[in-house]
């Protein structure tokens, strides 16, 4: 009886070992049914063009050769793997294959998640964790590079938190995953900076006698990080590439994801700060200075920067793993039989029948369902008639370049604002937005601009449809088209079809 009592005790703890999975195949399918609404940011559009110009010539840009005013100029894609990834999915199954991409990147990283803070707390509250994070996350989970790098982000700062809360040093086994963050996103520059104050935490509770050596190990781990890093096809560069965005200055407060959180109105982020707080004075949570160091890092850049959302939800749960668990004690977990092959044959199943399920669920909604971007970023008729007209040089809302990059048209602006430049794009902000509306005539003279194609509910077809030597030619929900008066002359103006000026 005893020992029926103890394998039954053995299939359940390999059983529970399967609730990472089934976190992230929920994840997965909650995704893939939302995967329309992943596809709604222009920038997707020259990701997968990229990733494609990578496949058909077997090399890595250099320099741009998407845009008219910036062709020619240095720059290099921090993102490129990701890039590739997303355009051979896209090759292969159209829009579905990018949302596939997407629903997997969250499930992986869910399931890392999940399982990284069952070694600490008790499992139904690791789910809630997870399930909080993707609440918080939700409104960057889009068909990006990010998302492909956010399961090596936790598990990068989950291996290295375990490491410091066993007062030991990271495994140089673990290396590899700072090469492929690297290789998929230039946020991989978060997973250095973090090394030092998690190496930190370890050596402050480390024994006295082997503190300094427990330090200098880490030392060398943040140097062999540094060097794996740099293990991409632009070397030294990936760093440069990488930070370069951090300098746009006032550039970054007029980027949507780039922008301060803004607490207006009650949002996630909002309630779980103030839940946080809330918790930290009523259990009487006690943290060491690194610990609290990382929360106040963390809770700064989501501050800071509302695309650094996802990582607070997703890294200080880490980062608290051991003090809850330490607040909420488990139950002891009996290893007796714990090893025994009927335990295992059931976790090998339910793996089995979870990746199955998940693949046929893919394929009979893929069926039945076809994935198609958001129309508000893809002005199609419009840019049929730009084309119908032979324009040269157009003048481009931010939002619209991704997509005429998909169609093989030159742009003035797209979504790589480190290769524009702070003043550049500030300024095409200020004169488009009615900020400087001085600035608009300038830049189209400038820049020799055929025809403007800006947002339909935007200021600027309005400043341009008072501007001397301009005309509209086309509008719908989505674009407005304005085009100089001479080139009136030149070809017929083809019917519009909303009727309107």
């Amino acid at each position: 009886m005893s020992l029926s009592f103890a394998d039954g005790i053995a299939v359940q703890s390999r059983a529970r070992a399967l609730v990472p999975l089934c976190a992230g195949a929920a994840a997965y399918l909650l995704f893939l049914y939302l995967g329309d609404t992943r596809l709604q940011d222009s920038d997707t559009f020259w990701q997968i063009k990229i990733g494609q110009w990578i496949l058909d010539h077997r090399a890595m840009p250099t320099i741009d050769f998407y845009s008219f005013t910036r062709t020619g100029t240095p720059w290099i894609s921090t993102s490129w793997l990701s890039q590739v990834l997303f355009a051979s999915s896209h090759a292969q199954w159209d829009w579905a294959g990018p949302v596939i991409l997407t629903a997997l990147g969250v499930a992986l990283a869910v399931a890392i998640f999940v399982y990284l803070l069952g070694a600490q707390i008790e499992a139904p509250r690791a789910v809630l964790f997870a399930m909080l994070a993707l609440l918080l996350s939700a409104h960057h989970v889009l068909a990006r590079p990010h998302i492909l790098a956010l399961p090596v982000m936790v598990a990068w700062i989950g291996l290295l938190m375990a490491a410091a809360d066993r007062r030991g040093a990271p495994s140089w086994y673990w290396l590899p995953l700072m090469t492929l963050w690297a290789n998929l996103h230039g946020g991989f520059v978060l997973g250095l900076a973090l090394i030092g104050p998690i190496s930190l935490e370890a050596v402050e509770h480390a024994e006295k006698g082997r503190r300094l050596r427990l330090f200098m190990r880490w030392v060398l781990f943040g140097i062999g990080a540094l060097i794996a890093s740099c293990c991409t096809p632009y070397g030294w560069r990936t760093l440069q590439g990488a930070t370069s965005i951090l300098g746009l200055g006032e550039l970054l407060s007029l980027i949507f994801e780039w922008m301060p959180a803004n607490f207006a109105t009650f949002t996630p982020f909002e309630g779980a700060l103030l839940g946080l707080i809330a918790f930290g004075y009523y259990r009487g949570l006690v943290l060491s200075a690194p610990r609290i160091f990382l929360i106040l890092f963390l809770t700064w850049s989501a501050l800071t920067h509302v695309r650094s959302i996802e990582a607070f939800a997703f890294l200080v749960p880490l980062v608290l793993a051991k003090p809850l668990g330490e607040m909420f004690q488990r139950a002891p977990a009996d290893a007796t039989g714990a090893d025994r092959w009927p335990a295992r044959y059931v976790t090998a199943a339910g793996a089995l029948m979870i990746v199955a399920a998940g693949w046929t669920s893919t394929s009979l909604y893929m069926a039945h369902h076809r994935f198609s971007f958001t129309m508000a970023h893809t002005p199609v008729a419009a840019v049929d008639l730009l084309e119908q007209r032979k324009v040269q040089r157009i003048f481009n809302a931010y939002q619209f370049g991704g997509y005429l990059i998909s169609r093989d048209i030159p742009v003035f602006i797209d979504g790589r604002a480190e290769l524009y430049g702070e003043k550049f794009v500030v300024d095409f902000f200020k004169a488009t937005e009615g900020k400087k509306p001085e600035l608009l005539p300038r830049l189209l003279d400038e820049y020799k601009i055929d025809a403007t194609l800006l947002v339909a509910d935007a200021p600027g077809p309005q400043i341009l449809d008072q501007l001397k030597g301009w005309k509209r030619i086309y509008a719908d929900d989505i674009a407005v088209i304005h085009v100089r008066d001479h080139a009136e002359g030149a070809a017929a103006t083809p019917p519009n079809p909303t009727g309107r000026p």
